[in-house]
């Protein structure tokens, strides 16, 4: 049985087959792919971990295509965690 714990628009936590985990706004899900909007990384700050930007070259407002292939897992994102990636894309402290 699948069990689906997030919907379009949700703040959703994906791990990638790289080994990156991302967190991004849900935009779309296509067949064989996701589309999500302003995706970031965790990176390691000085005094912890942080969210930067995933793709350091791309245009941060376009949205990008992950084909579900390059995807191990993906769960809508802690509570916590999702008001952190808000702050971080939008600057809105919730």
């Amino acid at each position: 049985m699948l069990v689906q714990s997030y919907k379009t628009g949700d703040t959703v936590s994906m791990k990638l087959t790289s080994g990156e985990e991302i967190v991004a706004r849900l935009t779309e899900e296509k067949a064989d792919s996701w589309i999500v909007h302003k995706p970031l990384t965790l990176m390691q700050g000085p005094q912890g971990l942080v969210l930067g930007q995933w793709m350091i070259t791309s245009d941060p407002l376009q949205d990008i295509n992950i084909p579900k292939s390059n995807v191990m897992v993906i769960t809508k994102t802690l509570e916590d965690h999702a008001k952190r990636y808000i702050e971080a894309t939008t600057g809105i402290k919730t």
